[in-house]
Order: structure tokens, then C-alpha cells, then sequence
């Protein structure tokens, strides 16, 4: 597929945000699969480069919380395992459908992820921690079966990350945001490496991308550091409008 000027233009500024914004509170995928969509992509590449973008801003978030001690290094292996098994069955299922039925999913299924992303209050889970055996039980299971959905799809898979490892593993929110971006990035690493099996990975505007994903993280790192988080949903409602609209068009 050739690239044109435009699609980096359109694509590298929603990148910066979405790695802001997925640093701060997960859910970047709301933002940088639209953006790559609305610059023209057809749907397979729009997943797998997304996919590889999104990675180089997750691998910045992750080193810099395992620089502040976030990720339980003995458990991280096992979260690893489970992420990498779901996302590999997703990315193939994925790849079994066509670009027209995938748009038809997404006009459903991005909204409601996007409604519940805004109602939901991942940041301000604070519950009474289980033993660790049960902790880490459970976090495998969330690790699979988000793996699963990020392989497939992806947008909001950092906020559901979040929210269950919080609510249903009952993680401090630290150890939760460092355990999720472990996740995250091994779920992206196994879908670039289905795609791009696949040839459904434009590296060089990936790579620009995830350039500008980065610089978004890493800003995005220590604005969680600060406490900042409500500035991430007007910027998620302002590109999932224009994305909504941009594939209604085509349909």
C-alpha cells in the first residue's frame, strides 16, 4: 500500500494524544486506531500498524514505571504468558474477517467502549488487597481474556486492564497501572508479530508514529504522576466523533 503526506499528517498528532492519554488512564486505543482510520487505512493495517505505534509509546510507559517500582517483577512472567496466548488467538481471529464487517463491529462496539470508559472511575478503585496467590490468579485471567479482546480489537484494552485489576484483583492503583502496561506491551508485540506475518504492518508510518506516541507517553507518565486524569475523555469524545462519522461515510 503506497502512503501519502497526508496520512502522516493526520495520523502522527493523534498518536502524541493517544499515547498521552493511554499513559494517564488507558484507553489511547480509542484514539490511535480512529486516527489511522480516519487518515484512510484499510482496516487490517489500520490494526497492525496501530498496533506497532502503540507498542514504542507502551515500551516508554513501561520502562518508566518499572523505573519507579510499579511492576511486581516475580509475578510479571505470568501475566506475560497469559497475554501473549490471548493476544495471539485474537490477532488470527481478527484476520478472518473482512474490512466491511470489521467497520460494521466497530460502529458498535467503539461507542459503547467509549461510554463506559467515560462513566467509568478506574482512577479512584482503592479495595482491600486478597492474598497474593489469589492476586496473581486472577490477574492471569485478566491478562487472557483482555489479551484476547487486544489481539482482536484493542481500543480501550488499557482502561479494562485498569479497571479489573483494581476492582477484581484488588491491586493498589500503582502496581495495577504497572501491571496492566506490561500487559499491554506484550499484547502488542504478539499482534505486530501476527500482521506483520500477515503483511498488514506499514512500518515507516508506523514507526513516525509511534515516534510521536513516545513523546506522548512519556509526557503522559508524569502527568500521572501528578494526579491528572480528566483532560484524557473531551479529547476521546472529539476523535471517536470524527472517526464515528468518517466510517458511516464509506459504509
Amino acid at each position: 500500500m503506497e502512503l501519502q503526506l497526508i496520512q502522516f499528517l493526520i495520523v502522527c498528532p493523534l498518536l502524541f494524544l493517544a499515547g498521552f492519554v493511554d499513559a494517564v488512564a488507558g484507553g489511547g486505543g480509542l484514539i490511535s486506531l480512529p486516527a489511522c482510520m480516519i487518515a484512510g487505512l484499510p482496516v487490517h493495517y489500520a490494526i497492525g500498524t496501530n498496533k506497532l505505534s502503540s507498542a514504542m509509546g507502551t515500551a516508554v510507559a513501561t520502562q518508566q514505571y518499572a523505573r519507579r517500582g510499579y511492576i511486581p517483577w516475580r509475578q510479571a512472567g505470568f501475566y506475560v504468558i497469559c497475554a501473549l496466548i490471548g493476544s495471539g488467538t485474537g490477532a488470527r481471529l481478527a484476520l478472518m474477517i473482512s474490512d466491511e464487517i470489521f467497520k460494521i463491529i466497530m460502529l458498535v462496539i467503539i461507542p459503547l467502549t467509549a461510554v463506559y470508559v467515560m462513566r467509568t472511575k478506574v482512577l479512584e478503585q482503592n479495595k482491600a488487597a486478597y492474598s497474593p496467590r489469589k492476586t496473581l490468579c486472577i490477574g492471569m485471567a485478566v491478562a487472557l481474556f483482555v489479551g484476547v479482546y487486544d489481539g482482536f480489537y484493542g481500543p480501550g484494552a488499557g482502561t479494562f486492564l485498569m479497571l479489573l485489576l483494581t476492582s477484581a484483583a484488588h491491586m493498589k492503583l500503582s502496581s495495577a497501572n504497572g501491571v496492566a502496561k506490561i500487559i499491554n506491551l506484550t499484547t502488542d508485540l504478539t499482534s505486530i508479530a501476527v500482521f506483520w506475518h500477515n503483511g498488514k504492518v506499514l512500518v515507516p508510518l508506523g514507526l513516525t508514529a509511534g515516534l510521536f506516541s513516545i513523546i506522548g507517553s512519556y509526557l503522559g507518565t508524569r502527568f500521572f504522576q501528578k494526579g491528572g486524569a480528566k483532560v484524557v475523555k473531551p479529547i476521546m469524545l472529539v476523535v471517536l466523533a470524527i472517526f464515528f462519522v468518517r466510517v458511516i461515510s464509506e459504509l
